[in-house]
């Protein structure tokens, strides 16, 4: 197996952080899951860095940019030392976002896969959740994937995390 990254992509509450756990436990190899959760839980609390609208909308001012470049940055720092990673992000800008990440890790062997989910059904997983704004998970349902191109896709609307992880890990072997 060559691939050094998979990134998930997908909407709030679409099921990439539950796809990471289990590529983690079917793959042979020890990957690190970094989650774009963990890099805005790391922001400082402020509104001009990162606000959540009532409605689930997300904005991001010029310093989430500049910090989001630096923790791109890092992530393809540790491939580059030897780590295998999956990154689940979203992708608020679509094609954008993921030409940050393609510049980002520029020379890699990625694996994109694009992590579908019904809007509906994400809104429910949203609301189980609680840790989320209502709206986020509907609204970003298609945004994360508008011009996005991938290599594989899933969709955990009706299957379950570790059948999609199944599904990457086979893409990988062929």
């Amino acid at each position: 197996m060559s691939t050094q990254v998979i990134v998930l992509n997908g909407g709030s509450s679409s099921g990439k952080t539950g796809i990471s756990r289990c590529l983690q436990a079917v793959l042979p190899d020890p990957w690190l899951a970094i989650s774009v959760d963990t890099m805005v839980e790391a922001m400082p609390a402020a509104k001009e860095i990162i606000d959540f609208g009532a409605d689930g909308s997300v904005i991001v001012g010029p310093a989430f940019m500049q910090l989001q470049d630096a923790w791109t940055a890092g992530v393809a720092a540790m491939v580059h030392a030897g780590a295998r990673i999956i990154i689940d992000d979203v992708f608020l800008g679509g094609a954008a976002s993921q030409q940050r990440w393609q510049k980002a890790l520029d020379g890699l062997d990625v694996l994109w896969v694009g992590v579908r989910c019904d809007s509906e059904v994400a809104a429910g997983r949203e609301i189980a959740r609680g840790d989320r704004a209502r709206g986020m998970a509907a609204s970003q349902a298609e945004l994360a994937h508008r011009d996005v191109q991938y290599d594989l896709e899933v969709d955990t609307t009706r299957t379950e995390s570790i059948v999609c992880a199944r599904t990457i890990a086979a893409y990988l072997d062929r």
